[in-house]
């Protein structure tokens, strides 16, 4: 039986309908489920969803009605990977009461990896710093890992050798077939792979990135192989076991024998 129905309406997504979407660590939003319900998600589009751990929560994407179906299976919390007309975007899904998580280890980590790190709790968080090496990027991605950020709350700034290094980083975690390069501030993904390569490369691309990255998804992706109709029963004319009509009447092809001791119904 499935559990009582939830509906939402609102600002969630004003982030696949932007004119560019992001990747990169932090999430874009964080939503709470209640476990055994379903809750109605209303976006401005969405082509698919991907939950990463489907056994916390799962998501179906409702055709041409731009809404989102979650249900919520069990406590705990997971990410999901949503997709609209070449942009995408990454939610933590968070189902029950989950315990506040202690980032402040991360946070005294990041702040001595980089030196000018400006960091603000409360109604406005936000935080800004400059991305001069790999420690300060790797500080950087393990703070935002945690719930402490959102996506939009970040105002970070990247020396070359970094951003190379970072793209370097997405290269390595292509699928065959894809390609990723830096055009302006931005990604560009080329290439020709199927649902799952695709799938992957998105995937990668968030967990590999630190702040907010716009991605400019030109890869072809295949299409799924039809499945296979199966054949069509053909009628034998020559059966022999079709009983010879009686005299003076005209045999009805394809009628059913009579069953001894069975009353047709």
């Amino acid at each position: 039986m499935r559990g009582r129905r939830m509906y939402v309406i609102g600002g969630l997504l004003g982030l696949l309908a932007a004119p560019t979407a992001a990747l990169a660590w932090p999430v874009d939003q964080a939503l709470t489920l209640e476990p055994g319900k379903e809750t109605f998600q209303k976006l401005t589009a969405v082509d698919w969803a991907e939950v990463e751990d489907a056994s916390v929560a799962s998501a179906e994407a409702l055709p041409g009605s731009g809404e989102l179906l979650l249900t919520a299976h069990k406590p705990g919390v997971t990410m999901m990977l949503l997709y609209a007309e070449g942009r995408f975007a990454v939610w933590r899904v968070a189902v029950g009461p989950t315990e506040l998580e202690n980032f402040a280890p991360q946070l005294a980590a990041a702040k001595k990896a980089c030196p000018d790190l400006k960091a603000t709790q409360g109604v406005d968080k936000s935080l800004t710093a400059t991305v001069k090496d790999a420690a300060c990027r790797t500080a950087l991605r393990e703070l935002l890992r945690t719930e402490a950020y959102l996506a939009r709350e970040l105002d970070l700034t990247f020396d070359m050798p970094q951003l190379q290094a970072q793209l370097e980083d997405f290269t390595a975690g292509m699928p065959p077939g894809l390609a990723v390069r830096y055009s302006g501030a931005g990604l560009v993904l080329t290439g020709k792979t199927d649902r799952a390569g695709h799938h992957k490369a998105l995937w990668a691309l968030f967990n590999r990135a630190v702040g907010r990255v716009p991605l400019e998804d030109r890869a072809e992706v295949e299409a799924p192989p039809k499945p296979e109709s199966p054949p069509e029963d053909t009628v034998d004319a020559t059966v022999s076991d079709v009983p010879a009509p009686d005299a003076g009447t005209v045999p009805v092809k394809g009628k059913p024998k009579a069953v001894p001791g069975k009353k047709k119904r």
